[in-house]
């Protein structure tokens, strides 16, 4: 486990004013309880509007990614925990999407993910697919609290053993277990994307300081072990236990209100 978190409000002025791109999960980190306040929605607004590249990189499905890259004020998002990210080309006036695995892939894992589930279903009490399980295209999302009373950790251990013994990558979230078969994760597509879409190469140390990210779950892990600039809403405290690349900064509030402390911060940065 990494050190213990910093305070956003010891980020120095001069570190958030030379950030130029705000990837940043959805899911109890933007929004709250479920809900898109009008405060996150703002922050998502001004950080756009002050030039900086703002994309969500989430475990939410496809379906949910076109009303995004159509409707938010992003540049990109990336979807299914990086099976994918998707952009409005304003130039052509249509929806663009790049994904990892070609169509014949795609479908020779529907049938191993309904396998999965099944057995998952069976074993663990309590459990349920997620409501979105149907705009997905990659993976399996298997609810644990979003729509069906929390489970205990032990339950959501034994969905993420289910999977792995399948031979499926798990990732947990903050109200989901998100499995699939294939090599991507939400880091590996972000830097496909800043590459592909930006020039940016994430790999470069100076590029990457330039970099915020902000989560709140265990599926966040590889963007906060990569990014020294990675911000963790006050609910990633929840799952220290869990994170062994724990963010760098923690905001004082939880969820959607965190991440309108960080948007603040970073903009007083620039003014």
């Amino acid at each position: 486990m990494t050190a213990p978190l910093r305070p956003l409000r010891e980020m120095p002025r001069e570190t958030a004013r030379a950030v130029h791109t705000v990837l940043t999960d959805i899911d109890d980190t933007v929004s709250s309880e479920g809900r898109l306040t009008a405060a996150a929605y703002g922050a998502l607004e001004q950080l756009h509007e002050a030039g900086l590249r703002v994309v969500p990189v989430t475990g939410r499905p496809a379906g949910w990614c076109d009303h995004v890259a159509r409707f938010w004020p992003v540049q990109a998002v990336v979807g299914e925990n990086g099976a994918f990210y998707m952009w409005h080309d304003a130039a052509a006036g249509r929806l663009r999407t790049r994904h990892w695995q070609d169509d014949a892939g795609r479908a020779a894992g529907a049938a191993r993910l309904a396998a999965v589930r099944e057995r998952i279903l069976a074993e663990v009490p309590g459990c349920a697919v997620a409501s979105d399980q149907f705009c997905r295209l990659y993976d399996l999302a298997i609810d644990f609290r979003e729509d069906v009373p929390p489970l205990p950790p032990a339950a959501v251990d034994r969905i993420v053993a289910l999977m792995q013994a399948a031979g499926m990558t798990a990732k947990v979230s903050s109200i989901h277990v998100n499995g699939w078969f294939g090599d991507w994760d939400k880091l590996a597509m972000a830097k496909r994307l800043m590459a592909e879409r930006f020039a940016l190469d994430l790999d470069d140390a100076a590029v990457r300081a330039g970099v915020v990210f902000a989560g709140d779950s265990p599926n966040d892990e590889p963007m906060f072990g990569f990014f020294p600039n990675a911000v963790g809403v006050a609910n990633v405290l929840d799952f220290r236990e869990r994170i062994r690349a724990l963010p760098a900064w923690v905001t004082p509030s939880r969820a959607g209100a965190g991440f309108v402390e960080l948007a603040g911060h970073l903009l007083a940065a620039r003014r």
